[in-house]
């Protein structure tokens, strides 16, 4: 490698710079060319220059020159020859009025050799010159087309340069031999794309169709020295727009009036691009990028996603629905087959659940929306009526009235295939241990797979229930059942009526004061619209007309006057005892460019682990104190309202959802992930490990 890149030195001292020159140049010049082609040669990759038939005046002409390697482990370069190499520096001899356009390259090939990138040709290749002739041109007897051409042969082990005289004649070029040549060079795209020079990125938007197959995706980019070659690339989908974010070059000025280059499909294929300063739009659904090598094998993701589903069971907004149900069953009786009957439903609503949450989120993704697990707690409207199923069931836990299809003292398969439902949508705002990287795969995986993925969360969520419908050892572990039943169900009350609560607080971050004032009146009248149905039931007459007529008059008000009172009010900085700055790509290139550790958290007001973790690891005196000694930057970014930019880093990350924790050690390139479930001491003794 040493001698390799020794060779490439001394190249890059004795050849002219730049790709393509056109002109005889200077005799000074030429001499000193014709020169070093005479010392170089073509002996280890050939080349010919050969014509597409007569030029005719007012018509492009196309010239080839074709590249022929002695032996297969010499290759040539690209345009832009990547981290090492050098491109080629052509000159023609043409009449007055006569223009040479850019020379037009098949789709190269990466070759990555002691971290440096090297864009290649291996084996025969030809490189298109497209001549305009201009009108009027006299093309009668027009004599053989002449110049030169330098160029570098390399090996895996050595660089060697190389020229040759040209002369350009229509013998030994036939029409398919020109068909051909074309065909394997990459196209322009009719639409221009877009880019813009983020902190340490180049994000480009390249318009290209959905149904495009991309099995191994790379851009090539023109410019010198702009970007990383040997850096992995990052590609989104959104609709018929490829989105890509390609890390700078350190050694660069990270300026550009325009992009150009060829994005590659893989195999040979791919199409060339131009891309000028505009927008690029954040989001798309992850097609490629640095988690997709690195994603855990399926098995792992499936076992991960089983295990996480079955913590979920003792979240606050799970367990009561899952303690009621085990012990209705209990009391209900009815043999063997009724507890399987019941199990297979209940599993059966859990699954379908989580499956159709699942599709609906890759199905957003796919359309460039940026959501992640629990998106739906994001849309005002999802709250209100999970704030109405709220409580709704904390008046059913407490007495006030029966519900059939909520029935927690029978044992109806409808009743459990219902309560199945509700469980997996009242976990949402959860994540936890295990579940973290499944989902996050999900995100970046094949649809079949994520969708299994996410059939194993809801398996794994059912199966305590399912346990004890197919077990009849946990069966018999359950209470007798008899009036304490009664009371435990009134008990469960209290962590759902806390729930009910709770979204009624996420309602006033969503929405506003006044938001979430009409809501609570529309919930009063259905409480008493509840409060109705009961006192008929208990007296045997016919209670549900009641509850339309009781109910409707609040409904109506809110379905008119929510709208209107819908407010967001700003978000302002979280209150922390760590003062941290709020998240954005910016502020994190500012806060590691200070030479000082960084501690990134992601949080929502609606995500119960999130809320945990802050009590007991980050809201701690003595996190705030390790912090300050360590020099600690803090950085939080709230994800309570849908946020574009939060969701796409949070997917970079691997990440479907939140809790996320990030530190970045100074210099390092890649943050270490933190766990999703904090101890009280971890950030302290992280701290502690990076204080100098």
């Amino acid at each position: 490698m040493r001698t390799m890149l020794l060779a490439i030195a001394a190249v890059l001292l004795a050849m002219p710079g730049g790709a393509v020159a056109q002109g005889a140049g200077d005799e000074v010049e030429d001499a000193r060319a014709l020169e070093r082609i005479e010392r170089a040669g073509d002996d280890r990759i050939a080349v010919r220059l050969l014509a597409d038939g007569l030029p005719r005046a007012g018509e492009e002409w196309m010239l080839a020159l074709r590249f022929i390697p002695s032996a297969p482990e010499w290759h040539g370069y690209w345009a832009n020859p990547g981290d090492a190499g050098l491109g080629m520096d052509l000159r023609l001899d043409l009449p007055e009025g006569w223009t040479m356009g850019e020379p037009l390259y098949p789709v190269p090939e990466r070759l990555l050799i002691s971290g440096l990138m090297n864009h290649i040709y291996e084996g025969e290749y030809t490189v298109l010159v497209p001549v305009a002739v201009p009108e009027g041109a006299a093309v009668e007897d027009f004599p053989d087309v002449t110049g030169t051409v330098e160029y570098l042969a390399c090996t895996d082990q050595i660089c060697v340069p190389q020229g040759a005289v040209l002369r350009a004649g229509v013998a030994g070029a036939m029409d398919e031999d020109f068909a051909a040549w074309r065909a394997q060079v990459a196209p322009m795209l009719d639409a221009q794309g877009r880019f813009a020079v983020e902190p340490d990125t180049l994000c480009l938007a390249i318009p290209l169709p959905e149904s495009v197959a991309l099995d191994e995706p790379h851009v090539f980019i023109e410019q010198p020295r702009l970007v990383d070659y040997a850096a992995v690339q990052t590609f989104r989908r959104a609709g018929d727009l490829l989105l890509v974010d390609i890390p700078l070059s350190e050694f660069g000025t990270g300026e550009a009036e325009d992009i150009s280059g060829i994005l590659s499909f893989g195999e040979a294929t791919g199409v060339a691009f131009e891309a000028r300063p505009g927008e690029v739009p954040v989001g798309g659904t992850m097609i490629a990028g640095p988690i997709s090598s690195e994603t855990p094998p399926i098995w792992t993701l499936i076992l991960g996603a089983l295990v996480g589903g079955l913590i979920l069971n003792i979240m606050p907004c799970v367990f009561p629905i899952l303690s009621l149900k085990a012990l209705s069953l209990a009391r209900a009786g009815g043999g063997e087959a009724r507890a399987r009957s019941e199990g297979l439903a209940y599993t059966a609503g859990v699954v379908l659940a989580c499956v159709a949450l699942g599709a609906l989120l890759l199905v957003l993704r796919a359309g460039g929306e940026q959501v992640g697990w629990a998106f739906q707690l994001q849309e005002p409207s999802v709250v209100l009526a999970l704030l109405a199923l709220a409580t709704i069931i904390t008046l059913n836990f407490a007495g006030t009235f029966e519900l059939p299809n909520i029935d927690t003292s029978g044992g109806a398969d409808r009743s459990a295939f219902g309560t199945g439902l509700l469980a997996a949508i009242a976990a949402t705002p959860c994540t936890g241990p295990f579940m973290a990287a499944a989902l996050g795969a999900a995100l970046l995986l094949p649809a079949p797979i994520a969708l299994l993925l996410f059939a194993m969360l809801g398996l794994g969520l059912a199966f305590p229930f399912l346990a004890i419908g197919f077990v009849p050892a946990l069966r018999r572990l359950l209470p007798r059942p008899g009036p304490w039943m009664e009371r435990f169900r009134r008990l469960m009350a209290i962590p759902m009526g806390l729930t009910a609560l709770a979204l009624l607080w996420l309602a006033v971050q969503l929405g506003g004061r006044g938001f979430a004032l009409v809501a609570l009146v529309v919930l009063v009248g259905i409480t008493v619209a509840l409060f109705v149905v009961g006192r008929l039931q208990r007296s045997g007459k016919m209670a549900w007309p009641a509850f339309g007529l009781v109910a409707a008059p609040f409904l109506i008000f809110g379905a008119f006057a929510l709208p209107s009172a819908y407010a967001p009010p700003a978000r302002e900085p979280i209150a922390s005892l760590l003062e941290p700055r709020l998240f954005s790509r910016d502020a994190l290139a500012d806060a590691r460019a200070s030479g000082r550790p960084v501690f990134v958290w992601f949080t929502a007001d609606w995500c119960v682990t999130c809320k945990v973790n802050e009590s007991i690891a980050i809201e701690r005196e003595a996190t705030a104190a390790a912090f300050e000694e360590a020099g600690v930057v803090a950085m939080v970014g709230d994800w309570t309202i849908r946020d574009e930019a939060i969701t796409a880093f949070l997917t970079e990350q691997g990440a479907a959802g939140v809790p996320l924790y990030l530190w970045y050690e100074p210099g390092a390139a890649e943050p270490e992930q933190l766990p999703q479930v904090l101890t009280p001491d971890m950030l302290v003794e992280r701290a502690a490990r990076s204080n100098p």
